[in-house]
Order: C-alpha cells, then structure tokens, then sequence
C-alpha cells in the first residue's frame, strides 16, 4: 500500500494565510477569519493579524463556540468559486464555513479518475453543500448526493444553481447514509466513482446513530458491492478521530483485495501562504483503478 501526502494549494478565493499557536488565519473570497487549529503547534510568521471574524471554542468539552466579529459579515453568507463551480459560503454554529478547502485536490483527483468516462455514475456520500457533487456534475457525471441534513442538501441545491447546474443529471437524497447505500446494494447498482466524507458522530433524518468507529467498515464493504472491475474509485477522508492513515488503508485494501486496482492512503493538508509549510487537515484511504 502507497502512502502520501494531497496538498491542496490556494486558489483565488481561498489560502491559508498563516497558522502558528493553535490558529489559523484563511482568507474566503473578501473576508479573513481565524479558527482554532491544534495542529498549528509552531510560530506564525506574523504576530498581529488582520481579519474580519473569529471563532472562539467554548470552555468545556462538549465543544461549542461562538464567532466574533470585527467588520460586518454577510450572516446569509456570500459567493465563492472553485474552477467552474459556484457556491456560498458562510459562517456556522460549526466553526465551518460551508464548505472544505482542503478537498480541492480530491475534487481534481476524481476528476482525472473519470476522464474518457461520457456519462460516469457517483456517489457523494455525507455530501454536506455539495461543492464535491458540482465538481463531477460540472464534468457531464451523473451524482447521487446524499446528506441526512435536509437543510445542508437545501443548501446543496442551491449552489448548483449558482452554478448553472440546477438542470444536471443530480438526485438529491435527504437520508441516512448507511441505510441509502444497502438499499442502493438491494437494488443492484453500480457506480464509477464514490466518495465519503463522514463525520465522526451523526444522526440520521429518522435519529439514527452514526459512530465512525462501528459504522465504518460496513458502510465500506457495502461501497464495495456498488463498484466493479471497470469502476473507477472510492475515495474516503476521516477528520478528528484517533485513527490512523494505514488504518483506514489497510482495511480498503482487505475490501478491495479482489479488484484491480491501486490501494493508497496518506494524510490530507494545505499549504500556507506566508511560508509554504504544510497544515495536515485529515487522513484519507482511496482505491482506484
């Protein structure tokens, strides 16, 4: 198994400006927020930053939080672009803002995955507000976009207009992941491509439990009954647990031991501006032929 590092570089509208002391300053579209980042364990490169919104962490264990503004801030959020996709940005109760930056070299890498593909079929598993789903679809694939939160998969649809996209070939399906995919193995089908980007713990529409942990490797053996020899990839990233690269990557490669194809896996991160060090953000496991 291949281990290595997806680096993703800043793009117009957003970079990591400078990180250091357990923060981080990012710049998306017009506007600079800092967010707590316990990876950042070195010096920033410089001691005073500018920026229009930060989010401070609550005290307890629990998490929580709340932003604080210096200049106003859009609470409705304003537009951003990567390549050829539009969509909003904004600040969240989740010290998120909307979207994952980080994964602009996935959204590039299944795009090569697929070239010479007319119609690919994929999947877009937790599929939050959709920047991952509009990435394919703007390419000609044909997505299902399934997220358990009604009002992220909302937001979803409504970036796909931004994007000129809101008549793509796209199912948006509000649901329990884990439930919609054995259904989607019942049924038969098959895909070209999967990507999975769960959380650590979740709820379903219905209140069901989601624990990465436990609910992991099922829902991958179950991908892997969606994809055959002439598929493509899966593609699968992990935030915030106490899990390892080779973990996740050598349980892909238990899974995948009867196709052919590549098993790799690695860590995910992005590079800073001020001095081009590299910021990890969260592993990742991929197999793809």
């Amino acid at each position: 198994m291949m281990l290595g590092t997806l680096i993703g570089e800043p793009w117009a509208d957003y970079g990591l400006v400078d990180s250091g002391h357990g923060r981080k300053l990012e710049r998306y579209g017009r506007f600079r927020f800092v967010r707590p980042e316990p990876q950042a364990m070195w010096a920033p490169a410089k001691a005073d930053w500018t920026f229009d919104g930060e989010f401070v962490p609550g005290s307890d264990e629990e998490g929580g939080g709340r932003w604080h503004f210096n200049q106003p801030v859009p609470r409705d959020g304003w537009g951003m672009r990567w390549d050829d996709v539009r969509f909003t940005a904004q600040t969240t109760p989740f010290r998120h803002l909307g979207f994952f930056p980080d994964m602009a070299p996935v959204w590039s890498w299944m795009r090569e995955r697929l070239d010479g593909l007319e119609t690919p079929d994929c999947m877009n598993l937790f599929g939050y507000t959709g920047v991952g789903t509009l990435a394919l679809a703007s390419q000609g694939a044909r997505m299902v976009h399934v997220d358990a939160s009604k009002k992220s998969v909302e937001a979803a649809r409504a970036n796909a207009a931004l994007s000129g996209l809101d008549a793509a070939p796209v199912r948006w399906i509000v649901d329990d992941a884990a439930k919609f995919t054995a259904r989607e193995v019942r049924r038969g089908r098959r895909y070209d491509g999967i990507l999975l980007d769960p959380p650590k713990y979740g709820r379903g529409p219905e209140g069901e439990i989601w624990r990465l942990e436990e609910d992991l490797p099922r829902l991958i053996a179950d991908c892997r009954q969606l994809l055959d020899e002439n598929s493509r990839f899966l593609f699968l990233t992990v935030y915030a647990v106490r899990m390892s690269a080779l973990a996740i990557g050598e349980m892909l490669r238990q899974l995948f031991a009867d196709l052919p194809g590549t098993v790799e896996a690695g860590e995910l991160g992005v590079r800073e501006e001020a001095r081009g060090l590299t910021l990890p953000t969260a592993i990742w496991a991929r197999w793809s032929r």
